[in-house]
């Protein structure tokens, strides 16, 4: 213990902490004087310089140690002290140092409470900032607020309360005044000695981030008092808040009737709507406050006002976690209660046209259900979905709320918009005592709504087989159809429902019924691989073999999705191998399009033909096209398929009437491996179709460098020629593929070879404007000077054709006497022959009856049968042709929603014309342009509360004409020499010049004085040339069809005109258009 007795160096040290004079003070500490020395009363170095606020002294002495919590017989701390006195920057220094904020001294006295005494705001602040607590009282109870009432500090108790850290979210002074009904608080904050009545308005009206004022939260608490001061003191009583919240709606929703009275005495209106347009008595009637329903209607309150929106969202969005609470509080304001978030029924807050009747009867709170319907409530008073009372306590069960309702003469077949009533609903939600007393009220069993669906439709789907069960003891048939012709078996079959099925086949439930496109429930559930549901329908007899309207067995839809084990059990019930669709196709040629190794080897194992051919895509075909399940893996790059198909004896060379084989079309796709395999199962590597066409011209076509090395290593004649003459270096000069033109010139291609028109492959490259192929034909001898059959050389045809720079290569290099064609003669562009070979793989069937679940994919199949190849005979101009132009009228992304890159697509390639169509073309309308129309019939269309996981199941899809939808139609065909069939890229639509015509945009570039040209990357069917110097400043060229939406009749020729495409207007005056 410290004598009390100091000597003189210790009185001397002290005094010097006390005057500041830091020398001294260290001066006495190195000659041994203890740094804690202390004086009488217990006050130190380190107390005296802090009451002084010498901060360096007390920096120092810190730094050496002095002990910061040190306190003198009082209890106080170098921080209480620091604090009483005022000494903010001695405070900090502190605090910093470790100082205790919260330490107390003998009467309970904190650091906080003495400065809060004293009016040291910034102090305070920094106390506050440091955690000091607001809550640690003296042992007379008082806490730093009450101290800093006492003293009337306003600014010290504004900044209290701002900073009472009990509470999720900080508020201002006044608003936590009014959640702790502390009116003398609240009016220490209102009054001031200056423009008391302007300034206080301005405080009492005072918004957080959400709003909300002080009434607001006085409302949410029902403190009546402090309610009383604001509105006294000129709160306003309808202030609105975020989405439009006023205290009476606070206070209806917390039930508080006094805060009720009090604001609607002092004129607050009583039909005050949010943004969503909740009334005071939507909220009372939601949270069930019986009084606060019966003041309202007492008062004139309207029943029927309507939300709209999204219903109680906003409330509980604004008001959650808006305040602070403790044990001793009411709960934090939250109004999440509204949409009751732990309620099954929460969903129908966004329903738009809710009445107080609903919301009450959503939650169950038959009292005030009773009230309004006592005050004429018009019990069938519907939502904006036509939705009633009835309705919404069938979805959430409430038997009680139910009764009252049909006691009160509800009816009990109101239909809500989509046709679903109350006992729809009841059976969807499995609320049997709810469907049971509907029954008893007269619900009609066979209500159906507008997609044809029955209770028992419903309540199969969703398989609540007591419900189908109560069902069908009351009559209701397992064979009623929707609109689509199934019945409830076909809904449990969709949905999976085992138990249910079971139910209905012993029940009387017609196992073969068929839907209007000839589904049966067999159909649906082999497609989704339930083998327990497909093994009953099979036990009841089904039909292993039923087909549907395009011709799919049950076993081509399990081939389809890869179900092996569904695939084997309908094997087992005899099940057809070679059963076909109305297109030609086994299931052997499903399972190898889609990849299904497993079901494929195990159609193989029970002996399915692999060389099966499919007919055409239509019935209307002239021929058949031959295709081969191993046609389709080869074409769909199916390398396990394929080597399994050839394992169990595939025909490698089997060829389609055109003469394809999977050669063909495994070169086309650039498989290596697959045309590897193929060749050592004997493939013909020369194999020709009809056109003359081999494996190498495809590869040289489609750039496949790889597969050309794996031909010509197997020994592939480097030069065939086609009907037409043309040579796989041809089709590669023609393309521009110079790394294929060089691998063939390396492997002794004629580079002087001619077609049947004379040209060379330096005609076909000078024709394209192909400049590096040309230069690469020269280095390997071509001759400049070899002339077509029409006397052209290749720098004639390039001239004519304004290809500047092929003509400044070959000048050189060219013979200028030898014959050229006439300026106003035309050059008739020349195509090497192309695959025009569509493979008929689409899957309509299973495209029509699943919409929720397939999609078509990268290719179809011809429908006509037109013999032709899946390949990409007509490409189109592409973004990178675009770009290599010039052009920047295509927007990066696409445009109007689609992706430039992609083919241009539609079921009709010329709406003037009836002309075959290809399913290549309608793919895509299907998938991109046309909007979706499969209608989700649930227990209430578009009403997501009642719907939920109905919506994804029950899909109706219905029909609608294609007149309805926007399509983009193809430009009619041109026809080139070759006889190839062309078509014009359409990129987009836009408004046309001449109002009768719907214009299609095609390019837009930029040309100069040099020229400029647009073409198609792999047709010459429209080019568009500006020949040198034409243009003597840059201009922008566009392009566009112009083209009727629809004709009856073609239109009216003239003498030499044919259906191709017209020419609307040609400009400048004076321009030429060549090709």
């Amino acid at each position: 213990m410290t004598e009390f007795y100091l000597s003189d160096s210790n009185a001397s040290y002290l005094r010097a902490a006390r005057a500041g004079n830091l020398e001294k003070v260290l001066d006495y500490l190195k000659t041994g004087v203890e740094i804690n020395i202390c004086n009488q009363n217990g006050l130190n170095a380190l107390h005296l310089a802090s009451k002084e606020g010498h901060v360096e002294v007390v920096a120092e002495l810190l730094k050496l140690e002095a002990a910061v919590d040190a306190a003198t017989k009082k209890g106080n701390t170098a921080l209480h002290i620091a604090s009483l006195a005022g000494q903010t920057e001695v405070v900090k220094e502190l605090v910093t140092n470790g100082a205790n904020v919260n330490s107390q001294s003998q009467n309970g006295f904190t650091p906080l409470y003495m400065a809060a005494q004293e009016n040291h705001l910034e102090v305070v602040r920094l106390l506050l900032e440091s955690s000091a607590s607001q809550s640690m009282a003296t042992e007379d109870g008082f806490t730093p607020l009450a101290v800093a009432l006492q003293q009337g500090h306003d600014q010290v108790v504004s900044l209290l309360l701002e900073n009472d850290t009990k509470g999720k979210v900080r508020l201002p002074a006044l608003h936590i005044a009014a959640r702790k009904d502390d009116t003398k608080a609240a009016a220490l904050l209102l009054q001031n000695d200056h423009n008391a009545d302007v300034e206080s308005k301005m405080m009492v009206n005072r918004t957080t981030e959400s709003g909300f004022t002080p009434l607001h939260i006085a409302a949410h608490y029902g403190n009546i008092n402090v309610a009383t001061l604001l509105l006294n003191r000129g709160a306003a009583v309808d202030f609105m808040a975020r989405n439009d919240i006023i205290p009476l709606h606070v206070a209806s929703k917390r039930g508080n009737s006094n805060m009720l009275k009090l604001l609607l005495d002092r004129g607050s209106k009583i039909d005050a709507k949010t943004k969503d347009g909740l009334t005071p008595l939507h909220c009372g009637a939601r949270s069930g406050h019986e009084q606060i329903v019966e003041i309202l209607l007492d008062r004139g309150a309207p029943f029927l006002s309507k939300t709209k929106k999204v219903v109680g969202v906003a409330l509980s969005h604004c008001l959650h976690n808006i305040c602070a609470t403790s044990p001793q509080q009411p709960p934090p304001l939250r109004l999440n209660s509204l949409t009751a978030q732990d309620d099954q029924c929460n969903k129908l807050d966004i329903v738009n046209g809710l009445s107080p009747l609903h919301m009450a009867t959503q939650g169950d709170h038959l009292n005030c259900v009773q009230l309004l319907l006592q005050h004429d409530v018009p019990v069938d008073d519907v939502t904006n979905d036509y939705l009633t009372a009835l309705h919404v306590a069938a979805h959430c069960g409430h038997y009680k709320v139910a009764k009252l309702i049909v006691d009160k003469k509800a009816n009990p077949n109101a239909k809500a918009l989509n046709g679903f009533t109350p006992l729809h609903i009841a059976c969807k939600k499995n609320r049997v005592k709810v469907m049971e007393l509907l029954l008893k009220h007269g619900a009609s069993i066979q209500a159906v709504t507008e997609s044809g669906l029955t209770p028992i439709h419903v309540a199969a789907f969703m398989g609540h087989e007591n419900i189908v069960h109560a069902l069908t003891n009351h009559g209701a048939s397992p064979n009623t159809t929707n609109v689509r012709g199934e019945t409830s078996l076909h809904m449990a079959a969709r949905a999976g429902q085992a138990d249910v099925v079971r139910y209905l086949l012993k029940n009387g439930a017609k196992v073969e019924t068929k839907s209007k496109d000839d589904q049966t429930a067999l159909h649906i559930s082999s497609r989704l691989g339930k083998v327990d549901i497909v093994q009953q329908l099979l036990q009841c007899g089904a039909s292993a073999n039923a087909a549907t309207t395009s011709g799919y067995t049950p076993l081509h839809l399990a081939a389809r999705e890869g179900h092996q084990d569904v695939a084997a059990m309908l094997l087992e019930h005899g099940a057809m191998l070679c059963s076909s669709t109305k297109k030609g196709f086994s299931p052997l040629h499903v399972a190898a399009k889609y990849g299904k190794m497993e079901v494929a080897s195990l159609l193989l194992q029970k002996r399915a033909a692999p060389d099966a051919a499919g007919k055409g895509a239509s019935p209307h075909a002239a021929a058949k096209n031959g295709y081969t399940p191993l046609h389709i893996a080869a074409k769909k790059n199916q390398m396990d398929i394929g080597t399994t198909l050839l394992e169990y004896g595939a025909d490698t060379n089997a060829v389609t009437r055109q003469g394809i084989s999977p050669i063909h079309l495994a070169a086309q796709e650039g498989s290596v491996d697959l045309v590897s395999l193929l060749l050592t199962k004997n493939a013909n590597v020369n194999t020709c179709n009809k056109s003359g066409l081999t494996p190498l011209h495809l590869a040289a076509q489609e750039d496949k460098v790889n597969v050309a090395e794996v031909l010509l290593n197997h020994g592939a004649d480097v030069n065939p020629q086609t009907k037409m003459g043309y040579t796989p270096l041809h089709v590669a000069c023609h393309y521009g593929n110079a790394k294929m033109a060089n691998i063939l010139l390396q492997n002794h291609a004629r580079v002087n070879g001619k077609t049947k028109n004379g040209y060379t492959p330096l005609h076909q490259a000078a024709q394209q404007g192909h400049t590096h192929i040309i230069n690469l034909l020269l280095q390997h001898g071509a001759s400049a000077n070899e002339l077509t059959l029409n006397g052209n050389a290749a720098l004639s045809i390039a001239r004519r054709l304004g290809y500047i720079s092929v003509v400044d290569t070959l000048r050189p290099v060219t013979d200028e006497n030898l014959t050229t064609m006439s300026a106003s003669e035309k050059h008739k562009i020349n195509v090497p022959e192309t695959m025009n070979e569509f493979l008929d793989m689409s899957d309509d069937e299973v495209r029509v009856n699943v919409p929720e679940t397939l999609k078509e994919e990268s290719f179809s199949d011809v429908y006509e049968g037109e013999d032709a190849m899946t390949g990409d005979t007509d490409k189109y101009l592409r973004p990178q042709d675009l770009k290599e132009l010039g052009d920047d009228s295509l927007p990066q992304e696409g445009y109007m929603g689609f992706s430039i890159g992609a083919r241009s697509a539609s079921s009709d390639r010329s709406n003037t014309l009836n002309r075959s169509s290809f399913a290549r073309d309608s793919m895509m309308i299907e998938e991109i342009l046309a909007p979706t129309k499969d209608t989700l019939q649930s227990v209430c269309n578009d009403i997501s509360y009642l719907v939920d996981p109905l919506n994804k199941h029950l899909a109706v899809t219905r029909d609608y004409s294609t007149e309805c939808m926007r399509r983009y139609s193809w430009t009619p065909d041109t026809v080139d020499h070759s006889h190839n069939t062309v078509s014009s890229p359409i990129h987009s639509g836009l408004s046309s010049p001449l109002p009768q015509y719907d214009s299609r945009f095609l390019v837009s570039f930029m040309v100069d004085a040099r020229g400029g040209s647009m073409r198609g990357s792999r047709h010459n069917g429209m080019r568009i040339i500006i020949p040198p110097r034409k243009c003597t400043a840059p201009t922008r060229i566009t392009c566009r069809l112009a083209k009727r939406h629809k004709l009856a009749y073609p239109p009216p020729m003239v003498e030499g005109e044919g259906l191709v495409s017209r020419l609307v207007e040609v400009g400048p005056a004076g321009a030429q258009f060549l090709g």
